[in-house]
């Protein structure tokens, strides 16, 4: 039995296929029509889904989308009804979409599909719709290796619910407990994210690595002016402060009153204040998702948690959660956004729907999130022939140990190997790599190779097995969805900066690995595990070796404002657009210095910043 998961039309479409409940392929559309965040029906997705299941249309049992569009609508219209006649030019502006394009969903989707995959099955008979926040819900606890889990859910919005309490047991969830628009924990984030200066829905990350330059400041006055946080962790928020429920913008003037000025103008300068704001949203966060976890322990008993929603990807928020001790086991869905709404969608009409029983896994149902395309040695040589490159093949040893030497010897190198990841992390196939024991490697990938931000942080790569060794960590964390600190006996003694900003702190080396060291002595931590990626295992093995050190930068395989990269043509385009110094794809390698000048291109303007 086929089971076809789609989300679409808000941001981060996505598709995904179950095999009799085991997931076949799964990935973003972004990736594969290089439009970032790209929401449009995910065509491209789904042919590769279907490729990869080798299977033809008429073998999908069911199609399965991620949310309910009428209960969306519903919400649509009753809050342009409550806060009338403010909001009318937004409403204007989104009525329109809705009537030619989101109500009536089923039919949309219908044709989409017929255009897509053919008229002869009749799709509508086999179109299903889950809610919103039970399809994160799903996509968290159905992969996860736990019989019974405690569920929290947090995002911006769904139909009606921004978080939700739930548990799962066997092959079923139950919700507990929800928060309804507009009081959201996402939005409240996003408003702190639009008002300093970033893009909503994709800057939200940039403001947790911007939190540890700043202090806390403003939380109290957070707490006090803008949200009331309920002693079960539930919330509501003064909405006099918002714009975002029918308005253009997050916030209004009473909010940036509250703040002394105006939102900051994206790419101007960031100053003390928003470093400030940064921290205390990111506090304010933290205390309420700590509030829910104990509300939702206590109430279920339950000693495991499974997380999912954009807020999930707070991986700060995440290592604090897991240094509570209010659950023995966290897992986070990898993709915990909206594409995993797809995955999520599908899991919940196989188990929920149709009754069928779990299988427990060791570790998770996931595979690691490789889970996209992959290209053989063949189709591979192909483009690099037709692009006309200088390469050398090498056997799988042969290719481990240059690489290893390369990024021994400082360089930065695009590596792209077996099947994409899902979900918004590289974690080892489609990634950047460098030696996390330079002090000047962050400055040059963030400046030279990533195009970006100077103040944010690189993530560490370290094989599972050393783990504990080298920082203050004792969980697995291969989907890089958790930070803690760096060992002490690994840090530099503190250092005296409060004078200096940005790329300045990070060029003073706080430990034995200052690339991956961020200024508050913490790291997104990846634990590499060889059942799950034996060939990037062994690079780092490898790197240890030579090195002494377990410890590899990994940052996506992209520019800023690009997605990730997906095909081999994309990585060409990446590595001669970038001052990357090497390019290993499949069982390949480019060196930049043999390639013909004419190769190198600018090509970071393409891309919209984000």
């Amino acid at each position: 039995m086929y089971i076809l998961g789609i989300s679409s039309y808000y941001h981060d479409s996505a598709a995904c296929i179950l095999k009799d409940g085991k997931i076949v392929a799964a990935a973003q559309e972004e990736r594969f029509t290089r439009i970032k965040h790209d929401a449009r029906f995910p065509s491209h997705a789904i042919d590769y889904c279907l490729k990869e299941a080798n299977i033809a249309p008429a073998n999908i049992n069911n199609v399965v989308f991620y949310e309910k569009p009428f209960l969306k609508f519903e919400r649509l219209i009753e809050t342009y009804l409550a806060y009338a006649p403010k909001g009318f030019r937004s409403f204007i502006h989104a009525m329109p979409l809705w009537i030619k394009d989101k109500l009536f969903q089923k039919y949309a989707l219908t044709k989409e599909l017929e255009s897509l995959l053919g008229s002869e099955v009749n799709w509508q008979d086999r179109i299903l719709f889950s809610e919103h926040h039970l399809s994160h819900a799903a996509s968290a606890y159905f992969p996860s290796p736990y019989k019974n889990a405690a569920i929290l859910t947090l995002d911006g919005v769904g139909e009606w619910t921004t978080a939700s309490l739930a548990v799962g047991d066997g092959s079923d969830i139950k919700i507990l407990k929800e928060v309804f628009f507009p009081h959201s924990l996402g939005l409240l984030y996003s408003a702190f994210t639009y008002y300093t200066g970033f893009k909503v829905n994709s800057g939200e990350y940039k403001l947790m690595g911007l939190a540890p330059y700043g202090v806390p400041k403003y939380s109290d006055l957070i707490k006090e002016k803008l949200v009331t946080i309920f002693e079960d962790g539930t919330f509501q928020l003064d909405m006099s402060y918002f714009n975002y429920p029918v308005g253009l913008t997050m916030t209004n003037s009473k909010f940036n009153s509250l703040f002394g000025g105006p939102p900051r103008e994206p790419e101007s300068e960031i100053t003390q204040l928003h470093m400030d704001l940064a921290a205390s949203i990111q506090k304010v966060t933290e205390e309420i998702i700590l509030k829910l976890a104990k509300s939702i322990a206590n109430s279920t008993g339950e000693e495991n948690l499974c997380l999912a929603g954009g807020v999930a990807l707070n991986c700060v928020a995440n290592g604090v959660l897991h240094r509570s001790n209010i659950f023995k086991n966290i897992w986070v869905q990898p993709a915990a956004g909206d594409a995993g709404g797809a995955l999520g969608a599908a899991l919940a009409v196989w188990h929920m729907h149709f009754n069928n029983k779990r299988d427990m896994p060791l570790k998770d149902n996931m595979e690691g999130a490789y889970l996209g395309p992959q290209y053989s040695d063949d189709e591979i040589e192909k483009d690099l022939i037709s692009h006309g490159v200088t390469y050398k093949k090498f056997t799988k040893e042969e290719l481990v140990e240059f690489v290893a030497e390369s990024l021994s010897d400082g360089k930065a190198v695009g590596w792209m190997q077996g099947r994409m990841e899902f979900g918004p992390r590289a974690l080892g196939n489609r990634s950047i790599i460098a030696d996390a024991r330079s002090p000047s490697m962050q400055k040059q990938l963030n400046l030279k190779v990533k195009y970006r931000e100077s103040f944010r942080p690189f993530a560490p790569s370290i094989i599972r097995e050393d783990l504990e060794e080298w920082f203050e960590h004792n969980a697995d964390s291969p989907y890089m969805l958790m930070v803690a600190n760096v060992k002490k006996d690994k840090c530099f003694p503190e250092l005296k900066n409060n004078d200096l900003f940005g790329i300045e702190k990070l060029n003073l080396a706080r430990s034995e690995v200052p690339a991956i060291t961020h200024v508050d002595y913490s790291a997104r931590i990846q634990t590499v595990h060889k059942e799950s990626n034996p060939l990037y295992h062994s690079l780092i093995s490898s790197f240890k070796t030579k090195t002494g050190c377990p410890i590899l930068v990994n940052t996506s395989f992209n520019v800023r404002g690009e997605p990730i990269i997906c095909s081999p043509a994309d990585a060409l385009k990446c590595f001669f657009g970038t001052e990357l110094d090497v390019l290993a794809i499949g069982n390949f390698v480019l060196l930049k210095d043999e390639q013909k000048i004419e190769l190198l291109s600018e090509y970071k303007e393409i891309y919209d910043l984000d």
